[in-house]
């Protein structure tokens, strides 16, 4: 006896593994009758189904095989190759010798025989025979069988899994019991041929009538042999394993045809899962870029609305609105225009990775178009934000002038009132000498209190001018006003003129002046003009934006109040005139009249006045003091914000800086990066709260009117766009390592090429910018081994890849671009032509296919999908109905329109 086992151990791999588990079969399960006979009775006809195709058959299985010819005759017409010239003789030994032959075949195809001698074949013994039978139908009608991953025995099972997993009261999970109802059976057949089968009128409790319908039904129509009875199934309690699986497998190998054209509606099916779902992604980016530009369209104008308000509570309240859009409105846009950038440039990866044409969306809808958009709406915010800070200015200031205006004009009109009747009256022409020398002092006082009051004339008409250049709402009103200020000044001065005129010629006849009615009269008019106007700049209003204009308001007031004992001592000397006037006149028996004849200016009134100032004096004290504490605060605010904007500002540039250097130095694989990077990007979003601090710091500044802030270089504006850069940053490496998955899993890149190519990059980005120059690239391929040296023909290759790698001519290559390519130069994907054959196998070898073609060997959504978009087929094979797959498959990867 011959041990094949030894002879034959140099076959190795997978499908000898299996048939080395296979062979180790129970053959001591062989002495169940049940078993043996249903074994022997589907050996029989299996081995009768590949022999009647050379004209014999067999009766017995251990006898017909004896004398090796049979056995021969059978593993050529299985295996189609010439086996060695049989010998004829009838002795035993050559027996055994055609035997050998017969087993030296088997081995030779990767069998291991164990314990199978060519000596007990000659013998007839039934076990031996039964397993060399069994090892024949493992190696040629099993072995070769491949359902997707799986193979052999697990391959079958699966294939029958699949075929049979839509049919009611069938699971198949082994190659026994699992058959014994005959619905198992009746499935498969009904599943590649309905014709064939009435499935529905088929009863579970009926396994002999079931499992003959499916046995008849396969021999006359699918010309499979009966190769077990239905009765020795049904009253098995299992049935033998490996009789199933011969009868099963040749039921797959006459469905072997319609396997192929399952093959080929799956790669149809992925090909066109792929474009659905491209398509898909093209229409959510369009409609989300249309949004966004539709809303940037709306902002605009609002931002660019510069309507001017009257006052500044209205003016807060449109910051109040900006405010709102910038915190409420704005940042959801933000994320929108990041994921609109995120999801544009995973479509590119996909059309590129599934070898179809760049997405190009509609015009106007780039991304640069969105980007460009994007800082318009930019600019108008900042211009907006500008103009609003300068409005709450010039409306202050208009305040402010208006109410000073009102209160000057208010004063000179109190003093002109009654001064032109003064001036036209004609006392003089019946005035005595002294009277007449008194009316002419008392004019020239006059004069020096007209000529006192001019300044004030000026300075109402000068802010009414500035006023009118800063588009005071209600600068008619204010016109009139100064106006009328303007023409009593010259009737005034007119009628002043004319008077002393008058005076002077009546002065030659009049004498007997009081000397010292007229020095008090000189002395008190300018002493009064001194108090109105110290009394007026004590009530004058005051604005101020730090503590060196309110430090400098309260030093001139300390300066006036020095004054003050000068003053009082020129009050006191006045006063004293009037006393020595009482005294001379009490000495020398002089009846006054009771009025000083050159002034209307009295002692009263010019105490009067003074205790009103010196009660002014405290209240100005207070002013001050209130506002220096005002601009305190302010000044605590500036330094609050700059600190937390300072903080803010060497986060954010520190980020930038990290997020930079990671983006060059990744390290681990990249599900690691990617898990890494949004730990990070989780850490960036952790430090909102200190955003949102700065923005509350930001709303106290902007509420107390403060414009300039001395102790940091930062603008909220600055680090709001910081901000929003290092969140786009982060999320656009993000969204490069997501790529580079995408990348290696379509193109099954092994981790160590990715290293590999990201260290030859990073060796070669001297700059560390991310993207190699020309000569940087073209010396990083020359170091993987490219042909592109300064030559005529290096040059010409290179720039073949630089049209790869950089379309758009922009001089540099980024990593992902670096990535495709050499992604593209190392792996295989989908072709125009490998859908083309796909088609033809579901045609049946035709130039076209027709819609019930498509319905029968598609899912109905993939199989509508391409009658609506396959155009009819104008060949002359043509019939009605016809469709051109040719065209759309090539439609499908840009080689054509679709």
């Amino acid at each position: 006896m011959v041990d094949y086992h030894a002879a034959n151990n140099q076959s190795t791999g997978g499908p000898q593994t299996y048939m080395e588990q296979e062979n180790d079969w129970d053959r001591d399960l062989l002495l169940d009758p049940a078993w043996e006979k249903q074994q022997r009775k589907t050996f029989t006809a299996w081995c009768n189904s590949h022999l009647r195709k050379s004209g014999t058959q067999i009766e017995n299985i251990e006898e017909d095989f004896r004398d090796g010819l049979k056995l021969m005759l059978l593993l050529e017409v299985i295996s189609g190759e010439r086996l060695p010239k049989p010998e004829r003789g009838k002795m035993r030994v050559h027996k055994i010798n055609n035997v050998n032959k017969a087993l030296d075949f088997i081995a030779s195809k990767g069998v291991k025989l164990v314990s199978i001698g060519a000596e007990e074949i000659v013998d007839g013994n039934a076990k031996m025979t039964l397993g060399m039978i069994w090892t024949i139908i493992l190696r040629f009608a099993i072995q070769d069988i491949s359902v997707e991953e799986t193979s052999a025995k697990e391959g079958l099972l699966l294939w029958c899994q699949r075929k049979t997993a839509p049919y009611k009261n069938v699971n198949v999970q082994n190659f026994h019991i699992s058959w014994k109802d005959g619905l198992a059976f009746n499935a498969l057949i009904h599943r590649h041929r309905p014709d064939l089968i009435d499935y529905d009128s088929l009863r579970k409790d009926d396994p002999v009538t079931n499992l003959n319908n499916a046995f008849e039904v396969a021999e006359k129509h699918l010309d499979i042999p009966k190769m077990l009875d239905a009765e020795d199934i049904v009253n098995t309690a299992r049935p033998d394993e490996k009789a199933i699986m011969t009868y099963v497998s040749s039921f797959y190998h006459a469905f072997s045809g319609a396997q192929k054209a399952e093959t080929a509606a799956n790669r149809i099916c992925k090909v066109l899962a792929v474009n659905q779902e491209n398509e898909q992604m093209m229409e959510d980016y369009e409609k989300l870029a249309s949004d966004l530009l539709e809303w940037i369209r709306r902002t605009i104008p609002w931002l660019e609305n510069r309507t001017q308000e009257k006052t500044v509570k209205d003016l807060q309240a449109r910051q109040e609105d900006f405010r709102d859009y910038r915190t409420v409105h704005k940042p959801p846009k933000v994320q929108e225009k990041c994921q609109l950038e995120i999801s544009f440039n995973t479509l590119q990866t996909k059309l590129r990775l599934n070898n179809r044409p760049a997405f190009m969306p509609s015009e106007g809808r780039m991304v640069s178009d969105i980007n460009t958009a994007w800082h318009t709406l930019e600019g108008a915010e900042k211009g907006y934000e500008e103009w609003i800070l300068s409005e709450i200015r010039r409306l202050e200031r208009l305040e402010h002038l208006a109410e000073k205006f009102h209160q000057k004009a208010a004063i000179h009109e109190s003093w002109t009132d009654g001064k032109e009747a003064m001036l036209t009256q004609k006392d003089y022409e019946t005035s005595t000498l002294s009277e007449v020398k008194a009316l002419l002092r008392k004019h020239e006082a006059f004069e020096s209190d007209l000529a006192a009051h001019q300044d004030r004339v000026e300075q109402i008409a000068a802010i009414a001018q500035e006023l009118n250049e800063l588009d005071y709402y209600d600068a008619a009103s204010v016109n009139a006003r100064c106006q009328k200020i303007c023409e009593q000044w010259d009737i005034l001065g007119s009628l002043t003129h004319r008077r002393k005129e008058s005076l002077e010629r009546t002065e030659k006849q009049l004498e007997s002046i009081d000397e010292l009615y007229l020095e008090y009269a000189k002395r008190a008019a300018p002493f009064n003009n001194w108090m109105e106007g110290a009394m007026e700049d004590l009530q004058d209003m005051f604005i101020v934006h730090n503590i060196e204009e309110i430090q400098g308001l309260i030093t001139a007031h300390e300066q006036f109040k020095s004054t003050l004992p000068e003053a009082n001592k020129e009050r006191e000397a006045i006063q004293a005139i009037q006393a020595e006037v009482q005294k001379i006149a009490q000495s020398n028996g002089i009846k006054l009249s009771g009025a000083n004849p050159y002034t209307t200016i009295t002692p009263q009134s010019i105490d009067s006045k003074w205790e009103k100032a010196m009660a002014m004096v405290p209240q100005r004290d207070t002013a001050l003091q209130d506002e220096l504490n005002k601009q305190n605060s302010n000044d605590s605010l500036r330094a609050t914000f700059a600190k937390q904007a300072n903080t803010v500002g060497a986060y954010i540039q520190a980020k930038m800086e990290e997020i930079g250097r990671i983006s060059i130095e990744m390290n681990g694989t990249l599900e690691d990066q990617l898990t890494n990077l949004q730990e990070y990007q989780k850490s960036i979003m952790s430090y909102m709260p200190e955003i949102n601090k700065l923005e509350g710091y930001h709303q106290h500044i902007q509420e107390a009117l403060i414009f300039d802030n001395q102790y940091t270089s930062y603008t909220m504006e600055h680090l709001r766009v910081g901000w929003e850069q290092l969140l786009t940053t982060i999320a656009r490496t993000i969204n490069e390592v997501e790529n580079q998955i995408l990348t290696r899993d379509a193109k099954g890149i092994s981790q160590e090429q990715l290293y590999e190519y990201r260290a030859s990059f990073n060796h070669f980005d001297k700059d560390h910018s991310g993207a190699l120059k020309a000569d940087e690239f073209k010396a990083c391929l020359i170091s993987l081994g490219y042909d592109v040296e300064n030559d005529k023909q290096g040059d010409g290759e290179f720039n073949r890849i630089m049209g790869i790698v950089d379309p758009n001519n922009t001089g540099f290559v980024t990593f992902q671009a670096f990535i495709d390519f050499m992604s593209r130069e190392t792996t295989d994907t989908d072709t125009a032509d490998q859908v083309i054959a796909s088609f033809k196998i579901l045609a049946g070898d035709k130039n076209f296919i027709t819609a019930d073609e498509l319905r029968r060997e598609l899912p109905p959504d993939q199989a509508e999908y391409c009658i609506a978009r396959m155009a009819p087929y104008a060949g002359p094979d043509a019939v009605p109905g016809a469709l051109d797959y040719m065209s759309f498959s090539t439609a499908l990867y840009g080689e054509s329109d679709l």
